[in-house]
């Protein structure tokens, strides 16, 4: 750039979302979360939004983001700007769609996603593409889509539904009778929530406290062979933990090596960053309308998540720790002050998981990722000092890493796990 003026203009020239667009445009969504996106992309429709969530997930992505990313920068920007543009590239109707994308703000490399998508697009050719930012770090304000309370409670309705099928999916995939029953219930529910929540139907406490324990009944009476397995559990800075493009598709490799895999829910995230709003409040002060409003919502999750948690009780799957349990079990190793990315949510959800049985657990982070190097790698042998039982391998996920050498680690924590069954 010539000067700090012109750089300030060029990473300010965002094409905005605008009202008028909402009946003209596509909203072209990255893939990370399967079943929790595709009734997200129902929520969005109910609302007026056309949406598309983009499903190219093989390695031309990685393979695209390192021509417009530079390879020190986050792994997960590079995976989801070569999405963006892989995707673009096969597309005819270019003045018809629009990219949407979350900013955090705060010491995390995700603050620096839009820009870096700006200017891949640029480069690519595709600077004219609007670009909505959903952004929870007051950065900077995004038009066409408000984050209004009508907005937020489809939202946690469709993260309550998508942790509850994520969490039976998982508790059953691996010992179902029929090869693929489990997925295809999953999809039976999708199908049946989504289609609610685009007639404006399925989102509120009545409809949650109706089809919780429908679902949960659905996969009680799925036929499964119960089988000695290895029981695996995957944390990690968030998109490479859920993300089958940032973490060479993980789950599928565990479940076919015959592990039973455990995800933490997107509800401990999302409450983990208004928990972290509660502390900032406590050492620095601040509005004190900012933590009324941050407590009235995480009152409202957690409603949410104990629906959850009652429509597994009477089941024959053991269910999961409260957040507002769980956040205490960093205590002793890390403190909450380190809240960085991840922070010491990693390593209370590795407690958690531990305490449920999960001892064996995968550590997800993208190479040079300090928050999760730090919080997660760097408290294992405080854990395993604790835990005689944790058996915790790191993993880094990057555009350079070999998957053959990512694998080869993975099968010798599940040898190890293998050998405590014997045992």
């Amino acid at each position: 750039m010539k000067n700090e003026k012109e750089r300030e203009d060029y990473l300010l020239d965002i094409c905005d979302f605008t009202p008028e667009m909402k009946k003209t445009h596509t909203i072209l969504v990255p893939a990370m979360l399967e079943f929790h996106f595709k009734l997200l992309e129902a929520a969005l429709n109910s609302l007026g939004y056309k949406t598309e969530i983009l499903t190219n997930n093989d390695t031309h992505v990685v393979t695209t983001g390192l021509r417009y990313v530079h390879n020190d920068t986050c792994y997960p920007a590079l995976c989801v700007i070569g999405q963006f543009i892989e995707a673009l590239k096969v597309r005819n109707d270019l003045d018809k769609v629009a990219l949407i994308i979350t900013q955090t703000g705060g010491g995390c490399r995700a603050t620096n996603y839009v820009p870096l998508l700006r200017k891949a697009l640029k480069k690519a050719g595709f600077q004219n593409i609007p670009i909505i930012v959903l952004n929870l770090g007051n950065l900077r304000e995004s038009r066409g889509i408000k984050l209004n309370l009508k907005f937020l409670s489809k939202l946690v309705a469709a993260i309550t539904y998508g942790d509850t099928l994520m969490y039976l999916h998982n508790k059953t995939r691996t010992y179902e009778v029929t090869p693929g029953s489990a997925y295809a219930l999953v999809n039976k529910w999708i199908d049946k929530l989504g289609n609610l929540i685009r007639q404006n139907k399925g989102t509120k406490k009545s409809y949650l406290k109706k089809y919780l324990p429908q679902i949960v009944d659905d996969f009680n009476n799925l036929p499964i062979k119960l089988k000695p397995a290895p029981k695996v559990g995957i944390v990690g800075e968030i998109y490479v933990k859920y993300s089958p493009i940032g973490n060479n598709h993980l789950e599928e490799f565990l479940v076919s090596n015959g592990a039973e895999i455990n995800v933490p829910g997107l509800f401990g995230f999302a409450l983990y960053c208004l928990q972290n709003s509660i502390y900032d409040y406590g050492y620095y002060g601040g509005k004190h309308i900012k933590l009324r409003i941050t407590n009235i919502l995480i009152n409202y999750l957690e409603k949410r998540e104990l629906l959850i948690i009652k429509a597994l009780k009477d089941s024959k799957f053991t269910s999961f720790t409260p957040f507002k349990e769980m956040k205490d079990y960093s205590k002793g190793i890390i403190k909450h002050g380190a809240k960085m990315g991840e922070g010491w949510l990693l390593t209370a959800e590795m407690i958690e998981l531990i305490d449920s049985g999960f001892s064996n657990i995968v550590l997800t982070q993208p190479f040079g990722c300090l928050p999760n190097h730090i919080c997660g790698k760097g408290v294992m042998k405080k854990i395993k000092s604790l835990h005689n039982d944790a058996n915790i391998v790191a993993i880094d996920y990057d555009s350079s890493a070999s998957k053959v050498n990512q694998e080869n680690r993975i099968k010798l924590m599940l040898a190890i796990a293998r050998e405590n069954i014997e045992k």
